[in-house]
């Protein structure tokens, strides 16, 4: 649902023309508003622009973006980075459109293995927005960094169609996302932001492109009605993704500084990763997986954070599965829920098991193969998180 906003007040007005100071959010930084974890793609094509279509969480003044190079092999330089609001497809909203500086400079070199913020862009940021950031780069080339499974529509045309309102010249749809892996704006005083750190579940697979049903998706709805203090959700899915070895994305331990605990105005990191550790069939005992999630919040807390542990899910169906498989996910749902490690627990498995075979998914949750919640799963999965326990506290 839409902020209840008039038209006139929608990102970027010419109004607004002076973002709110830092310390309104009470960090320097901002928060969260959206985020998606970078992994290695396809090779990068010079000359090339993006037009990425985002979901915002928490609303806001004084939008930054993180553009991302950390798989680049190569500095790349982006010469002209928009961001506006989206009308439909391509084509924006007349006048939002408004160019990003950073530093001051309309051009930026990203380093490889480096990400760079913008500055802030005067005007306001409703929450549930789909904002489009579109980016051109004169030197693209190696590898690109970005999100493949976005569940989102983007765009691509060749050369600088950045500054244009129209969708004309945005020819080529994509189901990803390049380059751009965080946006941030200046939150009310005290608002925070949880990040989900997990796989293919929490990337949204299974549930319905372009219409923002994965389930952080439905957590994100579930809190801006809600009167705590934490507004802000980064989706920091990816599929395929492990929690103690690379492969489709750097393991949750390799990424999580980039991708969690360098996120702004973060308060909770929520754990749901290890179904790729057990069904691969590596040699990854229940005693691995659990140390993985001991470092995972032994290194959240040292950064000041809370984190919230869900266990999980079933997945009897699923190619990968057999009694072995089930016996380690029993023995790390045990640790989960009566371990004492995490800030906060939240039962996934309890929520989409069936009660006839509880290492099956409830067919009614079921997106069809097994593993992969379908949108009414996603929901459920949301509206079982209790949202006093992404506020909590760590300062004692």
């Amino acid at each position: 649902m839409r902020a209840a906003l008039p038209l006139a007040a929608v990102l970027l007005t010419v109004v607004a023309c002076q973002s709110a100071p830092a310390e309104a959010t009470g960090d320097p930084s901002g928060v969260v508003t959206w985020g998606a974890g970078a992994d290695r793609m396809s090779e990068g094509v010079a000359g090339r622009s993006y037009r990425l279509v985002v979901h915002t969480s928490v609303g806001g003044t004084g939008v930054r973006v993180r553009l991302s190079n950390a798989f680049g092999d190569r500095p790349i330089t982006f010469d002209s980075v928009y961001a506006g609001v989206q009308k439909q497809g391509a084509e924006l909203r007349a006048g939002s459109n408004r160019r990003l500086a950073f530093g001051g400079e309309r051009s930026v070199t990203v380093p490889a293995g480096e990400t760079v913020w913008s500055d802030p862009l005067p005007g306001p940021l409703p929450a549930a927005t789909n904002l489009v950031v579109s980016l051109h780069s004169p030197d693209a080339g190696g590898p690109v960094s970005g999100h493949w499974m976005a569940m989102q529509t983007s765009y691509a045309t060749q050369g600088d169609h950045t500054a244009e309102d129209s969708g004309d010249a945005w020819t080529i749809p994509t189901g990803s996302w390049f380059y751009l892996d965080a946006v941030s704006v200046h939150a009310p005083a005290r608002t925070g932001a949880v990040v989900a750190l997990g796989d293919s579940i929490t990337d949204g697979w299974q549930s319905t492109s372009d219409l923002n049903r994965r389930w952080p998706d439905y957590l994100a709805r579930r809190l801006q009605k809600s009167d705590t203090a934490v507004k802000g959700v980064a989706n920091e899915g990816i599929s395929g993704n492990k929690v103690l070895a690379d492969g489709p994305g750097q393991s949750a331990l390799n990424r999580l500084d980039r991708d969690v605990l360098s996120q702004p105005g973060v308060r909770t990191v929520f754990l749901f990763q290890g179904v790729n550790d057990i069904k691969a069939h590596s040699g990854v005992t229940a005693e691995d997986l659990i140390e993985g999630y001991r470092e995972i919040v032994d290194r959240a807390h040292a950064a000041g954070k809370c984190v919230v542990g869900a266990t999980v899910g079933p997945f009897k169906g699923w190619h990968e599965w057999d009694p072995a498989a089930e016996a380690v996910r029993q023995e790390v749902n045990a640790f989960i829920r009566t371990g004492g490690e995490f800030d906060a627990v939240t039962d996934f498995d309890r929520i989409l098991r069936s009660p006839y075979d509880q290492a099956r998914m409830l067919p009614a949750l079921d997106g069809g193969d097994h593993i992969h919640p379908n949108d009414k799963g996603m929901q459920a999965m949301a509206d079982a998180v209790d949202l006093t326990a992404l506020d909590c506290d760590t300062s004692g």
